[in-house]
């Protein structure tokens, strides 16, 4: 008995060891990240960190933590951020972000954000370059502001993104439960269009193969950029209002996409209506489309819905031989 309680002391000892200077580890690497952004232009900073979990987890916890890059001008800023990771293997990290208002930016655009239960999981693999295996995004209800008052809201949200068999390809989804569009999108729907408050169904299926893994590098150098883009679904009903979307893509180095997806629209024109109100469309752009929908979608025998296939090719976007207008770029800053 003494022998087996001398054995339990020893191996406390180690694993207490262990667990205080990897948490030494971390609070080091965390602290000296932020020091490395800073050295870089970034705004990167927090008032105070705290270490605990022994002797099962490791959990930090950032209070005030701000980033801020100015080459994109995006920028993110809370009241506090926990990372929590298992004590045998730091690379499983949880991310818990508090229900008080986080500030996003992008140049001169802030929005105010608040989510309940909002939690990030990261999955990473082994190695010295912390390759993302999984990155997942969950929360309840949430709420995005702007400077007009409500801008986007859903009672969830879950966005993930996960590694493939493929070299540098990975598995997106998206579903935002109840998703509830805000005031300045609805003020461009048609006052005959009664809609209801809240989206029936927001989704997205696709896979992603980009330039290179998804890394440290990331964050550090420059974003991986998509060369390949298998759009299996991407829908969202909105009462009367419907919209799929399935096809491929390519992206080139220059983020000009090739490719053809396959549109099917219920209840199209209002549709339009919204994405004219919204600048998605150039004005001169506008009649002339219109003016192809209509012709094709009496041809489907179904004047309110369309169902055709766009085509990218050389930075433009075309239905049939009729253009459109220029193809979106593709390019993550």
């Amino acid at each position: 008995m003494i022998r087996l309680l001398k054995i339990l002391v020893v191996l406390g000892l180690v694993w207490s060891t262990y667990w205080y200077g990897a948490a030494y580890v971390l609070r080091q690497g965390v602290t000296k990240w932020f020091a490395a952004q800073t050295e870089r232009g970034w705004q990167a900073d927090f008032s105070d960190i705290m270490t605990s979990g022994y002797p099962t987890r490791h959990i930090m916890t950032l209070q005030n933590p701000a980033l801020a890059d100015p080459a994109t001008g995006a920028a993110w800023q809370a009241d506090w951020l926990n990372m929590d990771s298992p004590a045998i293997w730091p690379g499983r990290q949880t991310l818990a972000f508090p229900a008080t208002t986080q500030l996003l930016s992008y140049f001169d655009q802030t929005v105010a954000l608040r989510a309940e239960g909002m939690v990030a999981d990261l999955h990473l693999k082994p190695g010295r370059n912390l390759a993302v295996d999984r990155m997942a995004l969950t929360s309840g209800p949430w709420q995005v502001d702007d400077a007009t008052g409500e801008a986007l809201a859903a009672d969830a949200i879950v966005l993930s993104m996960q590694s493939t068999d493929q070299a540098e390809t990975y598995q997106f989804n998206v579903d935002a439960p109840q998703f509830v569009p805000g005031a300045a999108l609805r003020r461009f729907v048609r006052p005959s269009a009664a809609l209801p408050d809240s989206f029936e169904t927001l989704e997205l299926d696709m896979k992603v193969r980009f330039d290179r893994s998804w890394d440290r590098r990331a964050l550090e150098d420059r974003r991986p950029q998509p060369v390949a883009i298998d759009l299996k679904l991407a829908q969202a009903k909105w009462g009367a209002l419907a919209l799929f979307a399935a096809g491929q893509v390519t992206v080139d180095g220059n983020g000009v996409p090739t490719g053809e997806l396959s549109i099917k629209a219920e209840n199209w024109r209002d549709m339009l209506t919204i994405a004219q109100g919204a600048g998605a469309f150039p004005e001169y752009a506008i009649g002339a489309t219109e003016r192809v929908l209509n012709l094709l979608s009496n041809m489907s025998g179904n004047p309110e819905t369309l169902d055709v296939n766009l085509t990218l090719r050389n930075g433009m976007v075309t239905l049939g031989p009729f253009p459109l207008g220029p193809a979106p770029y593709i390019y993550l800053r």
